[in-house]
């Protein structure tokens, strides 16, 4: 525990990962809103500002059965104001509308929406929403029930009905359910990816650790005190911590701003038992990764001369990505089961199909914890074995043959 925090608090300090730390989610801000710096329909969008006089008392009834963003460009006057009034205060006004309703209106069956210059017709058509209650208003007037004047104000509309439009009708009530659905399965799955991204990426930088450690002789100093499977498992831990230290700014930061920004209550979706599942395979994933690099970069002295063989190393994490495609198309497949079983890409291709399945298959997913489960345990020996002999070899890089024979030792 000695090297995690050692491990931890160092990178803390360390100017380049405080920076990314912030920096990763405001350009993900940045980006996000990024379309809005380049509209510029925003007073269109926003609607005229429609002040109402209303002694009828039919828009005081009317809006408590509105969504709050269709009337809240809607402001409701007191005094009543004549025409007079009205156009002269417009000549020093821009989008701005006026409406008077009083009995007039229903005597005469026309309403005069009093539009400031710089407004089209597309006030006039925010006002329709008037006219059913009115109508409703003015055969109340004529003796009938409000139930009956509901009824008479509605209408009669003709709307054709094909057999096309009817599953069509009937796809798009399913829809709604689907979606909701599939937001359910993705959240949570979403989240447990951001946290096997953030690890792995900070998993990364115990190769170079390692590798620096091992071309400057620290490692030799610090053995002096510790056995390497302490210091294996010490860079392992401190580093995870790194990640979950990573993901926590991104939430903190992203979060609120997206609660903001999207109606979509993702904290519901969050926070389900099945989270648990999802984070468990994403930590075992990075303790799978986290053992190859430490003791890859325990066998590395010179990191400018082995970096291609780095990019393909790094790769390993991303190879479920070759699976994508298939798994898309049939996250029950021959291919999407295969990707399970195999520790590599257990862990990625495990969450892609668990976003994408109705129902979990729980045997295959509990063979496949199984298996990775093994597959870490097999991977420590192995990486220990490595890392003995590797971090206190100086001079050159190991070759595959030394790696295999320490690995038989």
């Amino acid at each position: 525990m000695k090297v995690a925090k050692w491990e931890y608090k160092r990178n803390m300090k360390n100017k380049s990962f405080i920076i990314s730390l912030f920096l990763t989610p405001l350009l993900f801000l940045v980006f996000f809103n990024l379309p809005l710096l380049f509209d510029n329909d925003e007073a269109e969008e926003a609607g005229p500002q429609i002040h109402i006089y209303d002694e009828l008392g039919v828009w005081s009834e009317l809006k408590n059965q509105l969504p709050e963003e269709q009337t809240e460009n809607w402001q409701e006057i007191d005094a009543f104001k004549s025409e007079e009034e009205i156009i002269q205060e417009l000549e020093n006004e821009e989008n701005t509308a006026y409406i008077m309703l009083t009995e007039d209106v229903l005597k005469s069956g026309s309403v005069h929406v009093y539009m400031s210059k710089d407004l089209n017709e597309n006030a006039v058509f925010q006002a329709n929403i008037l006219e059913h209650p009115l109508l409703a208003q003015k055969l109340a007037d004529m003796g009938l029930t409000s139930e009956q004047a509901q009824i008479a104000a509605s209408g009669i509309t003709f709307e054709p009905v094909t057999p096309e439009s009817a599953s069509q009708t009937q796809a798009s009530e399913n829809e709604g359910q689907s979606q909701e659905e599939l937001l359910e399965r993705v959240v949570p799955v979403a989240f447990a990816g951001v946290i096997l991204f953030s690890i792995l990426i900070t998993g990364m930088m115990i190769f170079q650790s390692a590798s620096q450690e091992k071309k400057e002789k620290v490692a030799e100093i610090v053995l002096s005190s510790l056995t390497p499977e302490e210091l294996m498992q010490g860079k392992i831990y401190g580093y995870f911590a790194l990640g979950i230290t990573q993901v926590a700014a991104w939430m903190v930061l992203i979060l609120p701003f997206l609660a903001w920004r999207v109606d979509i209550p993702f904290l519901e979706y969050l926070l389900v038992p099945e989270l648990f599942l999802l984070i468990f395979i994403a930590i075992a994933g990075y303790l799978l990764f986290a053992s190859i690099f430490v003791s890859i970069g325990a066998t590395v002295e010179d990191m400018n001369s082995t970096s291609n063989f780095q990019g393909m190393l790094f790769m390993l994490p991303f190879l479920p990505a070759i699976f994508i495609g298939p798994i898309m198309s049939d996250p029950s497949g021959i291919i999407a089961q295969v990707g399970t079983y195999f520790p590599i890409t257990t862990p990625g291709v495990l969450l892609v199909r668990l976003a994408m399945l109705e129902e979990w298959p729980w045997i295959e997913i509990i063979i496949a914890i199984a298996i990775l489960i093994v597959s870490i345990w097999v991977f420590m020996k192995l990486a220990g074995k490595i890392f003995k002999t590797g971090i206190l070899m100086y001079g050159k890089d190991a070759t595959p043959k030394e790696i295999w024979k320490w690995i038989r030792q």
